[in-house]
């Protein structure tokens, strides 16, 4: 694989339809809800064969508790004196503009991303994502899971500060260029997914910086149980490419193509939980029946339609937290 870190042979045919620039970010936050903050943010742009162009690199003041301390390392008295994101948003616009993001997990960083644009009334200049879970999925890597550490020691690259959002980001440009040229080489279609703009966001009063409680932010709640500071985008999704391959079976992972349904509160935003779920290969469906893999639910003795639909199905039924971990390993729908 070293040869893979070279720089690509001028002879070497490259896909037209690929992208002409890419922009690997890795934003570090105070947390996973939808009313959490970004704290810092790096930005390596590439040219169309993944070599480094520039990189970019900032803390940003989230103006609330900085949240797990313990794995970004930013406190309050670090952040204090940090620019907020209206004032560094320009900035990071230009390091985007015309290019497809690219992220470990797109969906969150983009998430987070779009939703500082909508709070400072702005669009972020992103029309594409591709995440890099989906890439190496794409190209059969052997990895043992896909956490980021696992991508980037199969391509000898060595992480130097993990969850630092620059060391991130440079790790993910490294192994991302490989990635590129092998699918370039394979002629493997890159999945490339669009990027919707938020609307619609209003802020709610937060904790503001300095009164560190060392957590995640539990959120806010409106009396009809959705959070009070909420983005709405659309929510048309195409539809899911694989076949249903039945329900699922207990300690074995998912598949492609399983029909997923969601019932009741969520820690992680139910929007997130979704597109995280359609990235992996997954249908998403909106109700329960005799066809539906698998309920995701962390009220599982609830009397909603779902939940009783399941008991009357006999259709496997997993928490939140189960499920998470389903999604780090999702097995590919079988080639016809």
């Amino acid at each position: 694989m070293l040869e893979d870190h070279q720089t690509a042979p001028s002879t070497t045919p490259w896909p037209a339809a690929y992208p002409q620039g890419y922009a690997v970010v890795d934003v570090e936050t105070t947390g996973l809800a939808r009313d959490d903050r970004i704290v810092s943010a790096a930005v390596y742009r590439l040219d169309a064969r993944g070599e480094v162009e520039d990189h970019w690199y900032t803390m940003v003041n989230p103006e609330r508790d900085p949240g797990p301390v313990w794995i970004h390392g930013l406190t309050s008295d670090v952040l204090e004196g940090a620019p907020l994101f209206p004032e560094i948003a320009e900035e990071f616009a230009s390091r985007l503009d015309g290019r497809v993001l690219v992220a470990h997990n797109a969906v969150f960083d983009w998430s987070m991303i779009a939703r500082e644009y909508a709070r400072a009334e702005r669009e972020a200049p992103v029309r594409q994502r591709l995440c890099t879970i989906a890439l190496s999925k794409e190209l059969g890597l052997p990895l043992a899971n896909h956490r980021l550490e696992s991508l980037a020691a199969h391509f000898g690259v060595v992480q130097q500060r993990a969850h630092h959002a620059l060391d991130d980001a440079r790790v993910l440009a490294e192994a991302f260029r490989p990635s590129l040229r092998a699918a370039a080489r394979g002629g493997v279609r890159l999945p490339l997914l669009e990027c919707r703009p938020l609307t619609e966001w209003t802020d709610r009063a937060a904790p503001r910086i300095g009164r560190q409680s060392g957590g995640y932010s539990s959120g806010g709640y409106s009396s009809g149980g959705y959070p009070s500071g909420s983005w709405r985008p659309s929510r048309k999704r195409p539809a899911c490419p694989y076949p249903n391959p039945g329900r699922y079976e207990p300690g074995k992972q998912l598949k492609q193509g399983m029909r997923i349904a969601f019932s009741g509160d969520t820690s992680v935003e139910r929007d997130l939980l979704e597109d995280r779920a359609v990235e992996a290969g997954l249908h998403v469906a909106t109700s329960l029946s005799r066809l539906t893999s698998l309920l995701v639910t962390n009220d599982p003795d609830s009397g909603t339609s779902k939940v009783v639909k399941a008991r009357q199905f006999g259709t496997p039924v997993v928490d939140e937290a189960a499920f998470g971990q389903l999604l780090r390993d999702v097995e590919p729908a079988s080639k016809v």
